[in-house]
Formats: C-alpha cells, structure tokens, sequence
C-alpha cells in the first residue's frame, strides 16, 4: 500500500465512478466548485467520494462512503447558471484515512487501495463467463450499444473488465459501491456475475409481462374497435339504444334497495364499468345486477281489508272448507286493525282433489295479493330454494326469489305446493333450506346464495299443501296444520252443481238448454262411479257426460241432452262400485273395518277362516309390522277370554286360524283394525256370523280396552259411501264428533265403544230369526251375552 496523498474531495449524489470510467459531472455546490478550482491549480487530480445518502445537500464527513475513486479532470466548463460542468476520468481506487480541518471545500488523505488475486489460475474461466453473460445482458438490454460490448471483448486485465462491466450494469448504487471497496478481483467478478444473472432473470418476467399486457391490450383494442364499429352501424341504421350503465345506475338510483344491498349493487356496477363489454365476466354482473334489480324492493300491493267482501269471495269459489275460510278471515281481520302482520304460515292437509291448490288461489284473490304457485313435488337439491352462488357457469337464485321477481310485490301469497313430496340426497336437503323461509322469526333476513344478501319475507302469506304430515318434525312446528277431509256426498251434489258442470258446459261449448242433469243422476254418478274423496273423477265423469252429449247433438240425434238415473248408465257404462252394502249377506268371519289413507278413507274388509290344523296363526294381504302385531295381540286376548267367549281352549291347538285383508297389492299397516281382528276371530271360532252393515274401527289392548284413532272424519265419509248404516268408535274418539258434519252423523248410527265385549255384543249376530241356529249357537252366544263361562265342545263353523 502506497504512501496517503492529499486530495480535494467531490463528494457525488446517485453515481459511483469506478477507474477507467469516464462520466460528465454537472457541479453546483459552493464547497465542491471550491474544490475543482483548487485542483485546477494543481495537478488536476481530484478524490471522488459517493454520498450515503442522496438527499443531503450539506453532506458532513459521516454521510460520506470512506472508498472512492481518484479521478483525473480532463475538461471543466463553467455554465451561465453558476453551475460547473466538469468530464472525468477514474484512475484507481482509495481510500480517505483521514479529513482535514479545511473549512472552503472537503479535503482528504487518500491511500491507494492494491489489487488482490489478479493472477489467479481459476481467472480464465471466470472471465470467459462473466464475458459471455454479459454479451447474453447487452442482448437483451437495448441501451447498452454494440460498440461497448466490442471493447469490453478486447480487454485483458481481470481488474479493467470487472471495472468496466460494472459501470454498464443496471445496479442500485450501494451494489455498485460494495463493487468499487472490493480489492479482490475474483470476488468482485463473482459478485458481477451474480448481479448479471439476477439482472437477466428480471429481464425475462419483464419479457413476459409486457407480452401478456400487450397481447391483453390488442384484445381489449380490437373489441373497443369492434364495438365502436357496432355502435356506429347501429346509429346508421337508427337503432342507437340508451347507454347501458347509465340505465343500470339509473335503476339502482330508483329502486329502493336496502342499505347492504345498495352497496352491493354500486360495487358492482363499479366493476361492470372497469370490464370489456364482451367479456364473460361482465355477462355474470350484468346478470347479477339485473336480478337484484328485478326483485321488488319495499314496493307493496293495497290488501283488501273488507272482511264481507273477502267472505263473499271464498263463498263463492268454494263449498264447505268453513274453518280454513274463518282462519283467513280472522287474518285479515288483524291485519286491518293493526296495519302490520308477519305473514301466517298455514299447512293444507288433506287427500287429493279436495281443492287445497285452488284454495290458495281463491285465498290469494280474497286478501288482494299476488298469487304464486311454487311445486316442490320431487325437489331433491337445496340450490332449488337458495339458488346456486355466483362462482358456478349458469348459477340462478333460487324459487322463492325467481317468484317474488314473477309477483312484482314483496307481498304477495306464496302457494308452496306438495310441500311433502320433497326428497333430499347428496345435493342436500330442501326441507332445512325452508325451515328459515317458513319461520316469521326469520324470514325477514332471508338469504339467497346467488344474491348473497339479505331479503325481506316477512310481508308475504305463505300457505302449503300436502297429503299427509309425513314431513320432518322441525318443519312441521313452523306451520299451523289445517285439516281438510274429504267431502260429503250432500257436499259433492253441490259442488257439481255449483261448479264441476258449469265449468264442463263452457269446456265443451254447450249452450244453454242443451245439458240437463237430475240431483239423482249427479247422487247415482257419486255413488256408483266414484270412490274418492275430493272430487277430481266426479269432474271426469261430469265431463265423460259432456263429450257424449256434444257428440250426440253434433251428430243430428238430438237437441238437448237430459240426463236422468235412468239413461246414467247408458252414459256412463257399468256401474264400477256398490252402494247401500258392504256384503249382500251377514256372513261369518267377515268384517268391515275402516282406513284412513292419503287419499281419504276407505273401507277395509278383514277375512278369517278357521281350518283344522295345530293352532298355527298365518297372516296376509300385504300387511305392514303395526299391523301384524295388532293381530297378534288380537289372537292373545280371545285364546286369554276363551271361555268367556264360548270357545273351547282345546279348539286353539287342533285349528289353524288365516286372517287375510284383500287387495293385497296395496300395503296396510296401522293398530286401528284391532276391534276389526278380534272380532272376525271370534266369529269364526264361534260360527256366529257378523253383521253386514256394520263397520268398525278402533285399537286394541291385552285387556280388552278399545283406544282412540285417528283420521275420523275420514273414516266415516268412508262409512257413509259404503252404505255402512252402524260404525263402532272408541269412547275417546267421541269429542271428535263435534267436528263430522250433521248430515254424516244423521245417517250413519255411531256408537262408542270402550271395551272389545261392547263391540262383540254390537257386531254378531244376536236375533235367531236371521240365521238357522243350532243349539251349541245359541248357547254359546248366551254364554258371551250374559258373560258366563260357556263350554260348547267343538262345534264346527258354519
């Protein structure tokens, strides 16, 4: 290391001047043109020192890096402005040991720093590498010329090369002053190399990007020419519509939007404006946009409040149904005394064809809201009722939103259709997703995947229909469950009257005089040609009855068609049921028991026959477990009463007994047909017929006591159509006889039971004059009658 020289020192801000290097130099600073007129005195060497930081203007000796360059000044040219311009050229690299006490211009003692592994064997190959990455970086770096890339290839000296390859690099000035304080060379070469190669692989992203972005912008350039193409065909032709997103900010201005959902809307119209018209993802937020727009938002429809008015009209779109008719009412009644009423929920269950769907529609014009009908028979996702969230191809809202666009109203009645046909699989379960629809409690923050915010239903009057209650128990206790029976035969005649043949005269374009039918045609047409109970296949048949008249007045054979009992058939064909008797005969082992099924009830014909054997007990007619063990438990109550029912206890190891329920095709189940078992196995172990016209229906227990059912009313409309003139009901199911119509209980004999001996005693014959008797019969029925213990041996059915 050489002996310390004193320089004037220029300190520098964002350039570092390595040796070989020569760079113009614009000077401004009163101590640093002091400096330059000292050196050009002298010698014209100056000490070139690079500033730590280069917002300092008045630079002290710490804000200045100790390692620089010694620089000769080959030209210096003061400007107009005060400011001097100077050209230098670096000689070699220093290093300030010490600052002197000069108070005009900085001054210090420079060392000269000595090269170190200049002649280092492993130089060769890293030169030709430095050399080669560097020609890779000139390439790719349009701002270095060729001509730099020449020289450097003609350079020898390992120091000059890194030097020169440093001053060409695009590198922060602290890289390139920790390249200036290097003395080793194979170091600073490395350390080159390393910066090269960063360099290099910021250049290709670079590379990429800008190919992307250009590619990106040729698209967005020729869809913006190919619009401004359309829109300027458009005007030509005179079809220039408004513009687009002013129409949506207009909507979104107009509608009274919630306050989330505002917010909602506004940032999305904000990324519809930023988008390319023609891109798929403008297509989802138009969409979008257009759905929140759509949905009525606080716009409510005048209720009718008139309570006559409202009465009138459900009087006159349907017969009977008084309770579900008095519940409206009492809604409308609250609602016009305190202006605001969360929305009932009311569950319609009833069997087929009663008019539950055409109830809601009558209900709908009688409160003066909106009618929707939503079926959900066979709904299997719970995306039906959400909708699917944006993220999916072709996502939608949901039913419930779809049918409050279709209303137009926040208000509107909600006809949920088949509310128990729904189903449910891996796709979820639709039943859950209506739990928050159907609760007041919460259906005033509705929300929908696909809208993703929250949505009033609080104001609209939901209203359900199903067949049975075989639904899950949560969504049952959201709803009021209003029972709707089947109808009577009274209440079928007017309903034909009043409305199954009017509509049937307008569908076949009958005029008037030209279809007559008598109230007994209409009675027999009930009674012979339909078994249900609604009254869908009395309006096929009405309707049968319509095309055969047309037919027969187009045809010239007839004017007028009259219909009457005694042409029905010739109408209508052969009389499909009977009426006015189960059997024609009392018979033994035979009874009539009564069902209730989702299409109303039915009459239920319970078989038994005895046969000798070993007491084995065999069961069929497609019979369900409840209903297997109600005859098992039937089976142990005679073989425990035996005696007191006049059979031989003997009797139930050498017979075997077969109790069969036709129409085996159709699965029964259920513990009401009990007092029905008990009493065909009686009968036919005592040869003591049972009474043609009587039914019956109740549970049984060990003990004999008969318990309550269900489906009542059902079960005796199913008594009446079947010409039954006596039914035997469970002493519990007495109050329930408030409820079943004066012209049902007027007809039919009904008579509480609460014990299987009280059904016995009704049900077998008990009059010697009906049947041949034996004397063995008479005993054995006496025996029961009185209650005494009676062994009659082995007397054989009959």
């Amino acid at each position: 290391m050489s002996a310390a020289t004193l320089l004037p020192v220029l300190p520098l801000r964002d350039i570092v001047v390595f040796p070989h290097m020569v760079v113009p130099l614009f000077v401004g600073r009163e101590k640093s043109i002091k400096a330059l007129e000292e050196v050009m005195r002298d010698e014209k060497r100056i000490f070139l020192l690079t500033q730590k930081e280069a917002d300092v203007d008045e630079p002290s000796v710490d804000d200045i890096h100790s390692i620089g360059c010694i620089a000769k000044i080959l030209q210096l040219l003061k400007l107009p402005d005060g400011t001097v311009r100077v050209l230098v050229e670096g000689v070699k690299r220093a290093k300030a040991v010490k600052f002197t006490q000069n108070s005009e211009f900085f001054e210090a003692e420079a060392e000269d720093i000595a090269e170190q592994n200049s002649d280092n064997p492993e130089m060769k190959p890293l030169i030709n590498t430095v050399m080669s990455e560097f020609k890779r970086y000139a390439k790719q770096n349009k701002k270095i010329a060729e001509e730099v890339v020449t020289s450097v290839s003609d350079i020898v000296a390992p120091s000059k090369l890194a030097d020169v390859i440093a001053v060409h690099l695009n590198a922060r000035i602290d890289q390139k002053q920790s390249l200036l304080s290097m003395a080793d060379v194979t170091s600073r070469l490395e350390e080159i190399l390393s910066l090269i190669e960063g360099e290099l692989s910021v250049m290709k992203v670079e590379k990429k990007i800008r190919g992307r972005v250009k590619r990106q912008m040729e698209k967005t350039q020729r869809e913006y020419y190919l619009n401004e193409q359309m829109k300027a065909i458009q005007t030509e032709l005179g079809n220039e519509g408004p513009d687009e997103i002013a129409e949506l900010q207009e909507k979104i201005d107009d509608t009274k939007l919630s306050k989330e959902a505002r917010k909602k809307a506004d940032a999305e119209l904000k990324r519809l404006k930023q988008m390319s018209p023609m891109s798929a993802e403008a297509n989802v937020s138009r969409n979008y946009l257009d759905w929140l727009l759509s949905v009525p938002w606080g716009k409510k429809k005048r209720l009718r409040t008139d309570l006559k008015k409202a009465q009138d009209i459900l009087d006159a779109d349907h017969y009977g149904l008084d309770k579900v008719k008095e519940r409206i009412v009492e809604h409308l009644a609250v609602q016009a005394r305190t202006k605001k009423i969360k929305g009932p929920i009311l569950c319609l269950v009833g069997p087929p064809g009663v008019g539950k769907t055409s109830l809601g529609r009558s209900i709908a014009s009688a409160t003066g809201r909106e009618f929707v009908r939503v079926s959900l028979g066979g709904v299997r996702d719970e995306s039906e009722i959400r909708g699917h969230r944006r993220t999916y191809i072709g996502s939608m809202p949901g039913r419930i939103i779809q049918s409050m666009k279709k209303a137009k109203y926040n208000n509107p009645l909600f006809l949920l259709d088949e509310i128990d046909k729904m189903g449910h699989d891996h796709r979820g379960d639709p039943s859950a997703a209506l739990l928050e629809v159907l609760d007041p409690e919460q259906n005033d923050t509705f929300s929908d995947h696909y809208l993703d915010v929250d949505y009033d239903l609080s104001d609209v009057l939901f209203i359900t229909t199903a067949n049975s209650l075989n639904m899950s128990q949560p969504l049952l206790d959201r709803m009021e469950i209003i029972r709707i029976p089947g109808y009577t035969e009274d209440e079928k005649v007017e309903i034909a009257q009043r409305h199954l043949i009017p509509d049937m005269l307008k569908d076949h374009g009958l005029r008037k005089g030209e279809f007559k039918i008598s109230e007994a045609a209409i009675r027999d047409t009930i009674r012979y040609y339909t078994r249900e109970a609604g009254v869908r296949s009395l309006k096929r048949e009405m309707a049968k009855l319509g095309r055969k008249a047309i037919k027969l007045i187009i045809g010239g054979e007839t004017e007028a068609v009259s219909v009457t009992v005694k042409n029905l058939g010739d109408l209508l064909g052969v009389q499909r049921f009977r009426f006015g008797q189960t059997d024609k005969e009392n018979q033994i082992g035979v009874v009539t028991g009564l069902a209730w099924t989702e299409a109303g009830g039915d009459i239920l014909t319970i078989e038994a026959v005895a046969m000798s054997g070993k007491g084995k007990m065999t069961v069929t007619g497609n019979l369900k477990d409840v209903m297997k063990e109600s005859i098992s438990a039937a089976n142990s109550f005679v073989q425990s009463r035996a005696p007191q029912l006049g059979i031989s206890p003997r009797k139930f190891q050498s017979r075997d007994i077969h109790v069969h329920v036709p129409e085996g095709a159709t699965p029964k189940d259920g513990p009401s047909a009990g007092v029905a078992m008990i009493t065909a196995m009686v009968s036919v172990l005592t040869g003591i017929p049972v009474r043609k016209d009587i039914a019956m229906t109740g549970e049984i227990t060990l003990r004999g006591r008969v318990l309550a059912i269900g489906g009542l009313k059902e079960k005796l409309l199913a008594a009446l159509r079947g010409g039954v003139k006596t039914v035997l009901i469970p002493i519990d199911n007495e109050k329930d006889l408030a409820e079943i119509p004066e012209n049902v209980k007027s007809a039919l004999e009904i008579i509480p039971v609460s014990t299987v001996d009280e059904v016995l005693k009704a049900a077998l014959i008990s009059r010697p004059e009906e049947i041949s008797w034996t004397a063995s019969d008479e005993a054995a029925l006496s025996g029961f009658i009185l209650g005494e213990k009676v062994d009659v041996g082995e007397r054989s059915a009959h």
